[in-house]
């Protein structure tokens, strides 16, 4: 079985109207319809840095006690748990884009290396 929902929690936390914090959430694996349901939306259509937004509002099935977050929430996150909630996006659905394998030359065992953390060094 192929896991498609994961927890994360966020660094700072959004906090609503009532001023509750909500740190913890669950973000699911993106389809092909999250992304052209994404492109088709009115904000994305006159505003393209709004496509981060509204992905995400789709992909985050809980927030704290938020229940499918819409994009309204997203765009009021702390700059620091957007641009968490992206890199989490991007780990989930690159399907090991950045994974490679390689050898040790000392005991011929084969493992995965994470390219993408090498480049952040």
């Amino acid at each position: 079985m192929i896991q498609t929902e994961y927890q994360f929690s966020l660094p700072c936390g959004f906090i609503d109207e009532n001023g509750t914090l909500h740190r913890d959430g669950i973000m699911r694996l993106s389809t092909a319809l999250d992304e052209l349901e994404s492109l088709r939306n009115p904000l994305v259509k006159g505003h393209d840095s709004y496509l981060s937004v509204v992905l995400l509002s789709r992909v985050v099935v809980h927030l704290g006690s938020i229940e499918g977050p819409g994009p309204e929430v997203i765009e009021r996150l702390f700059s620091a748990d957007f641009a968490y909630l992206q890199e989490l996006f991007v780990r989930l659905n690159d399907g090991g884009a950045g994974l490679a394998e390689t050898q040790c030359p000392e005991c011929g065992a084969r493992f995965p290396v994470d390219l993408t953390a090498a480049v952040g060094g």
